[in-house]
């Protein structure tokens, strides 16, 4: 069996190839382990900010509470700084010695640094190191997050026939949210369970000490399949693998400037709604409006998972009325409900709080049902993995992992509780201006790749719908 899996090509009568036909099984099992290791990654990455309040107590200096929030936010921050880095040098990385094997590597590294973050002294105990030390392990798992949802996305992506691209990548976005609500009922279940003091002496340290033994079954998983057909066929040369690779940044940025600015305008509207809700949204219900910290996580895991059902859903339709119309349907809500979801928010009952948070957790759908597989679409093959990793690290460190610091800033600021809704109106904006810029996506075969069907009469389909277009 061919090192891709089961895969075949449909023959023209002149035997060229038309379509590349993927082993229905193999389909299936990719997905799954690129979800459930997406699953881990993102669990490892978002506990910190679920358990941002006591990290504060714990590593900087008992100064006032504002100052050690801002901290922690400032920490959170930084990972999201270097991870362009990480996209720099894994993207081409993936794209030279394949998906797979630097999938393998990130995870290796993400559950590095995150079981360091679980062994680091407190600041009582070691002073500033503790500080410092926190820093370095946030930029290793910053630099190991660079490489991971750029190679996750581009790995389903090529994986997935056109016609389905839509709903099998999606999965790929409910394996992160359910990540972070595997991380948020953890963290939950640790401040029912212990002592406020048992917590910030030791419980806190078991979510990040976990990351051991899963990044190990993550690893297992990802290891068990082999390269996707797409890359698989793009990697028959060494030679034009060889000389891809020593051009590829120089082609991203040349050749691909105007995919690349759409793929941070994506990035944008998506990660800016992300992070305000999963990572911002526990740490502002009880620093703004003083829900005990355990109530605040409730709520925002009550939201995600009350939502996450529709990420597959959304990405199913979308693969039949395309992804366009349905990102720019989130990117208008946004501009059209941040205010009344953060005012809904603001009331402070418990109904009112959980009913803003799911006006954004259903915004936040609408992008994550669809952006997996359309950031793919946006490069071809060659550069496809270094590409969508080096865009969507470049956003999503200068917009999205700045969220939460820039939100709570602009409110310990103005004292306008409310004021964080800007932030997402004008990601609604640019989201808006970037899907319209687009080409849709749905049912077309990757830029650089054959049509991928799952059967032979697919495969005559899908080819002559590719021959009209062009």
């Amino acid at each position: 069996m061919p090192r891709g899996g089961k895969q075949r090509r449909s023959r023209s009568r002149r035997d060229e190839p038309e379509a590349t036909i993927v082993d229905e099984g193999q389909v299936r099992r990719a997905v799954a382990a690129a979800a459930i290791g997406n699953t881990v990654e993102w669990f490892d990455f978002g506990v910190y900010s679920y358990i941002a309040v006591v990290i504060g107590q714990v590593f900087f200096p008992p100064t006032n509470p504002t100052a050690q929030l801002l901290s922690t936010f400032a920490a959170f921050a930084v990972a999201f700084l270097v991870r362009p880095l990480g996209g720099f040098f894994f993207g081409p990385l993936g794209d030279r010695i394949g998906r797979r094997t630097v999938l393998a590597i990130t995870m290796v590294t993400m559950a590095l640094g995150t079981v360091t973050i679980g062994l680091i002294p407190s600041y009582a105990t070691i002073g500033i190191w503790a500080p410092v030390l926190l820093l370095v392990a946030r930029l290793v798992q910053g630099f190991s997050t660079g490489g991971e949802y750029g190679g996750a996305a581009t790995f389903v992506a090529e994986y997935s026939p056109d016609r389905r691209r839509g709903f099998m990548a999606s999965w790929l976005e409910l394996g992160t949210l359910t990540g972070y609500a595997l991380g948020a009922g953890l963290v939950i279940a640790l401040t029912v369970v212990l002592s406020p003091q048992d917590l910030v002496s030791w419980g806190w340290r078991i979510p990040f000490l976990l990351a051991g033994p899963l990044g190990i079954v993550g690893l297992y998983l990802r290891f068990r399949l082999g390269e996707s057909p797409a890359y698989q066929a793009g990697s028959e040369s060494e030679d034009e693998q060889a000389a891809a690779t020593l051009r590829s940044l120089r082609t991203i940025f040349g050749d691909h400037w105007r995919a690349m600015l759409k793929c941070i305008g994506l990035v944008m509207v998506f990660n800016v709604t992300n992070y305000m809700l999963t990572a911002y949204m526990p740490t502002y219900l009880s620093a703004v409006l003083g829900f005990p910290h355990t109530g605040a996580l409730a709520l925002v895991l009550v939201a995600m998972v009350l939502v996450m059902g529709l990420i597959v859903v959304l990405g199913r339709f979308s693969d039949r009325i395309g992804r366009r119309p349905i990102a720019a349907l989130g990117s208008a809500a946004l501009i059209v409900l941040a205010f009344p979801a953060f005012l809904l928010i603001g009331a402070g009952s418990v109904p009112a709080v959980l009913a803003g948070l799911l006006v954004m957790g259903l915004i936040l759908v609408c992008f994550s049902g669809t952006m997996p597989s359309t950031l793919p679409a946006l490069f071809p093959t060659e550069v496809r993995y270094g590409a969508v990793s080096v865009g969507f690290n470049i956003s999503v460190a200068l917009f999205g992992g700045t969220t939460p610091l820039i939100a709570e800033s602009l409110v310990a600021a103005t004292g306008m509780r409310s004021v964080p809704a800007f932030l997402l109106v004008i990601a609604g904006a640019v989201g808006l201006v970037a899907v319209w810029a687009i080409r849709e996506p749905a049912g077309r075969a990757l830029p650089g790749s054959k049509p991928t069907a799952t059967d032979r009469q697919e495969a005559r389909q899908r080819a002559e719908e590719e021959r009209e277009a062009d």
